[in-house]
């Protein structure tokens, strides 16, 4: 508990990171308010169940008392009517990355987790490890801050006086006046890298800016320091070719500092071999499907095992790893039919995410029902990509643009070109405006032993909900009796 408590205001407290902020800050003893335009789960449910207040939407009057400090959210800009009462009446303010090394990281150990793909997952993996650990050393238990809600845990933070903090390393924009990515405040004193792609293709302008970024986190690692980095992409290997720490590689690689082998799913658990340098570590078991995980898995594993973890406790952790929430998530089953949420957010990771499907359902008919919503897949700069990926589904559905006016029109992805290329190719797909219309249209096609995967970054208009009960509707209606005639 802090001997300074204070009153903080999260402007855009509904996003991951400064909900889970919000969470650590209340922990410290401070008294948490936040704003935001619109609030959907699983953060809307996390600030619920803490009792915090969201007011919706952004109005001056929610600084009303002013509170000691504000913390803006990273996708605010000037004009948003709290930061200008902010800015008018000089009330202090920070944004999140900032705070949270003020608040959490000076004086402890920094593991931070960051890459394209895969970072949530990852990041909850090796908080999971160190808290399993901590059954045998309880100074092993950890803080953390993830992007995302960690099944094992019911939270995507913690807050314990040990010394190890694990944090989901953001490669996005800070705040409206520090463009430069969260990460950097981070100062990690180890560091896992999982993939280096081009992304967030609102705030970088080439392959080239987002290499930069992660060159410079690799550069703020310590000598005594480890980096932890994926193998299979040239990108990573150019990222770390300049550390000043260890580095060590993981992936499928034969020279791998970290090698997979002999990866397998069978009877609902996915199993591998894990060679460090070159002689068998490890037998490794864990209940999420998908190479990529497999990949997640073997980082969280390496970086633990580089700051003294014992083979043991990694191996029961991961054994035990549930799975984080809006990651390969089963929504529903109803009358054979399998809905499945996932973050869809770029190309790889829906090449990825339908990959892993694959493995699970390997005789379903399988769907890919995507709302294009991330400022990278709302582009056609990966058009090409996003096409190759959805051609992976048996049945493509695309929903409209979200807010496509805000894309200037040389750069708007048309959802229209992706349906027709697909068609072209021989993949089923179809364009709808939105939810309700994508409900209406698939629900009488779906048969027993379809599986349905439903892909967004957001709300997705509550297609996770309407999709299910229409169904329900759908089959207690087949299923009623038929009227009798009067006689």
């Amino acid at each position: 508990m802090t001997a300074n408590p204070r009153h903080i205001h999260l402007i855009g407290i509904c996003g991951t990171a400064m909900a889970s902020l919000a969470g650590l800050l209340q922990l410290q003893g401070h008294r948490i308010t936040g704003s935001d335009k619109a609030a959907y789960p699983p953060m809307s449910d996390l600030l619920r169940a803490l009792g915090i207040p969201v007011l919706e939407p952004y109005a001056e009057s929610n600084l009303d008392p002013a509170p000691d400090l504000v913390v803006i959210g990273n996708a605010l800009s000037r004009g948003n009517p709290e930061i200008e009462r902010v800015l008018d009446q000089r009330i202090p303010f920070t944004s999140m990355a900032a705070l949270l090394r003020e608040e959490c990281l000076i004086g402890r150990s920094s593991l931070v987790v960051a890459g394209t793909h895969g970072k949530t997952t990852t990041t909850s993996m090796l908080a999971w490890i160190y808290q399993t650990a901590a059954h045998r050393d309880s100074a092993l238990e950890p803080s953390f801050l993830i992007g995302g809600v960690a099944e094992n845990f019911g939270t995507s933070f913690q807050l314990r006086p040990t010394r190890t903090f694990i944090v989901e390393g953001d490669e996005y924009d800070t705040v409206f006046y520090d463009k430069g990515p969260k990460f950097l405040h981070y100062f990690p004193d180890a560091l896992i890298l999982t993939h280096v792609e081009f992304d967030h293709a609102d705030i970088y302008d080439d392959l080239n800016q987002v290499k930069r970024a992660f060159k410079l986190l690799v550069n703020l690692v310590p000598r005594r320091g480890l980096i932890v980095a994926y193998d299979g992409s040239d990108n990573v290997t150019e990222c770390v070719s300049h550390a000043f720490c260890r580095v060590e590689r993981y992936g499928f690689g034969e020279e791998s500092d970290w090698r997979i082998r002999n990866l397998r799913y069978a009877n609902g658990r996915t199993q591998w071999e894990v060679h460090r340098n070159g002689a068998l570590w490890a037998e490794l078991t864990m209940n999420l499907a998908g190479e990529h995980n497999a990949l997640n898995a073997t980082a969280a594993a390496a970086l633990a095992a580089g700051q003294g973890i014992g083979k043991d406790s990694i191996i029961d952790a991961l054994a035990a790893f549930q799975s984080v929430k809006r990651r390969l998530e089963v929504r529903d089953r109803i009358n054979g039919i399998t809905l499945i949420e996932d973050f869809a957010h770029h190309p790889t990771a829906i090449r990825e995410t339908l990959r892993a499907l694959r493995s699970v359902y390997p005789h379903a008919r399988l769907w890919a029902v995507l709302e294009p919503r991330s400022n990278t897949l709302r582009r056609k700069v990966l058009e090409a990509d996003l096409i190759a990926s959805l051609s992976q589904a048996d049945r493509v559905v695309l929903a409209g643009v979200y807010q496509q006016e805000r894309i200037p029109e040389a750069e708007r992805l048309h959802p229209e070109d992706v349906i027709r290329a697909l068609n072209t190719q021989g993949t089923p797909a179809e364009l709808h405006p939105g939810a309700d219309a994508i409900v209406a249209a698939i629900t009488p096609q779906l048969a027993p032993g379809d599986v349905v995967a439903l892909l967004s970054n957001g709300g997705f208009d509550g297609i996770y909900e309407k999709l299910p009960a229409r169904l329900r509707e759908r089959f207690a209606a087949s299923a009623a009796p038929p009227s009798r005639s009067p006689s």
